[in-house]
């Protein structure tokens, strides 16, 4: 014991003479210790996309110092840095003169930009550059600058730009126009030649879609029903701006006008093309619902409009939010996580409203399965009336009371539905009660009286009978089993009735009496004396 005592007392003695800075390995490292973390680009070179949206920012502000960082060129001294914004400079003027940028749709927004290209992976081809004829791509290499990846223009490209023109850079700066109204780093005419271009070639196109769609209206006997016509209708006048866009993307192009005006027409063109697109699918959903309703209608198919509204409604909702999600891009949004965030939002909502999901898995079983469509006479349980309107959550019931009953469709599709609108036929199912006191020859006339009158009747349907069916306690009972041929409900009334006033009449006009319910009490003489002895007057027949 002793000695563990003396060891331990050694090795503390010990530790205490060492340096601090001896005793730190043994320390663990702490998060306070750790690396600071990279942060992102102050220039926003980290991917093509935002690389050439930062450049033209800078082009456009004329701020050459801020664009020269986006070249690969040395800028370490003040030589250097007065060098590389002059070859800045000029790289904007040879895009003016004869240049041209993808569009900023097109342009990677990864940080390894596109790997599907014939390039190796640390470079881009973003534009090209045509001088006397010779087209010079404008590539983009990935480096570090500071401990991150960024892109910039390759020295290559400003080498062979430099070899083409055969003019120093310097020469080129100075050739800039400098008397010209400027909007947004871009002369006002060059702004001016490509609005006018663009609201040239859209004019032009949607007039010949007018035309066209005139044209057509006048060759269609009915434009309502006319798949062929409803489509072109439909399509065209969207059309015609989708062809717009592309067009003015291949005109602008070739236009000696500013990059700057150019590259940001182009991009905003791009959400264009969008709602191009969104106005082309929504006008085309319209037209093909609508057609298919009148068609359905025609067909006294009532149900399916209520598929129809739903998909229709459905495809919209869709077409909305996807062209959302590409607007969003094009202002450079990162919607990534927006999408992710909605899928967990909308499983927490599927969660959270399980009886409005079932509601709309029931109103797809209703449309699906048709059980019954707007007009029916229907019973479900209890509850009797016509069927009002059948949407996506409930189906509405106007009841014989004339009240208004909601059902959720979830439940209207679990429970039993008897649906009286289908029946081709009704039934005629009387019961002719015939008096007791009847001879049989009576009886005999009495059952050829209905049978006859059954056949006579032109709605009634092949097989109708009328037989003796019982003897009850005070009539016979002649039994009437047949089918009226009509599928209006009023109508088999009337016809119902029409055949009950036959039957009467023709059996009254034979002599032969129809029995009701009553009952004759006899009273005996002495039951009669020891009445008027209790101070009655005289026995009485009750019936029952």
């Amino acid at each position: 014991m002793r000695s563990l005592i003396l060891g331990f007392l050694f090795f503390f003695s010990l530790a205490a003479s060492l340096p601090a800075g001896a005793v730190l390995p043994l320390v663990p490292k702490t998060a306070a210790a750790e690396d600071p973390a990279v942060l992102p680009d102050p220039l926003g070179r980290q991917t093509p996309r935002s690389m050439i949206s930062g450049l033209i920012g800078a082009l456009a502000q004329h701020d050459y110092d801020r664009a020269a960082q986006y070249f690969e060129l040395p800028n370490n001294s003040n030589r250097q840095r007065v060098n590389a914004a002059t070859q800045a400079r000029a790289f904007q003027i040879l895009l003016d003169e004869g240049g041209s940028l993808q569009p900023y749709a097109v342009l990677s927004n990864e940080a390894v930009g596109k790997i599907d290209d014939d390039l190796p992976i640390e470079q881009e081809n973003v534009g090209q550059i045509t001088i006397q004829g010779k087209r010079i791509p404008v590539l983009l290499t990935r480096s570090e600058d500071e401990g991150q990846q960024v892109w910039r223009i390759s020295q290559e490209t400003m080498t062979q730009l430099a070899a083409a023109s055969r003019r120093p850079a310097a020469s080129l700066a100075g050739g800039q126009r400098q008397d010209e109204i400027t909007i947004a780093g871009a002369p006002l005419k060059d702004w001016g030649l490509l609005i006018g271009l663009g609201v040239l070639i859209f004019g032009g196109l949607w007039m010949v879609a007018a035309l066209m769609v005139a044209l057509m209206r006048r060759l269609v006997a009915d434009p309502a029903t006319n798949g062929l016509y409803r489509f072109f209708e439909a399509a065209l006048p969207p059309l015609s701006l989708l062809i717009a866009v592309f067009v003015f993307f291949g005109w602008a192009e070739r236009l000696p006008v500013a990059i700057v005006a150019r590259q940001t027409l182009l991009r905003y063109t791009g959400i264009i093309s969008v709602i191009a697109f969104v106005w082309f699918g929504l006008r085309l959903v319209d037209a093909l619902a609508e057609l298919a309703i009148v068609r359905m209608q025609q067909r006294q198919r009532r149900q399916v409009v209520s598929v129809i509204t739903l998909l229709r409604r459905t495809a919209k909702v869709l077409l909305l939010l996807f062209s959302g999600i590409g607007i969003l891009d094009t202002f450079g949004i990162d919607v990534t996580t927006g999408i992710a965030a909605l899928g967990i939002g909308g499983i927490a909502l599927a969660l959270g409203a399980q009886k409005t999901v079932e509601n709309l898995v029931g109103s797809v079983t209703v449309i699906a399965d048709r059980p019954a469509q707007v007009g029916d006479f229907i019973r479900v349980g209890d509850l009797i009336g016509t069927v009002e309107d059948v949407g996506i959550r409930s189906t509405r019931i106007r009841t014989l009371e004339r009240t208004l009953v909601t059902i959720p469709n979830g439940d209207l599709s679990a429970r039993q539905i008897e649906n009286f609108a289908p029946r081709e036929r009704f039934l005629f199912n009387p019961v002719v009660w015939v008096d007791y006191r009847a001879s049989s020859a009576k009886l005999r006339e009495a059952i050829g009286i209905v049978q006859q009158v059954l056949k006579e009747h032109e709605k009634i349907a092949e097989g109708a009978r009328a037989l003796l069916g019982r003897i009850g306690e005070r009539s016979f009972n002649i039994e009437v089993f047949a089918y009226i041929e009509v599928r209006d409900f009023e109508e088999s009334l009337r016809i119902r009735e029409a055949l009950l006033l036959a039957i009467y009449e023709r059996l009254e006009a034979a002599g032969i009496g129809l029995a009701f319910p009553a009952q004759t009490i006899v009273v005996s003489r002495a039951q009669q004396a020891d009445g008027r002895a209790d101070g009655d007057d005289a026995p009485e027949k009750t019936p029952s």
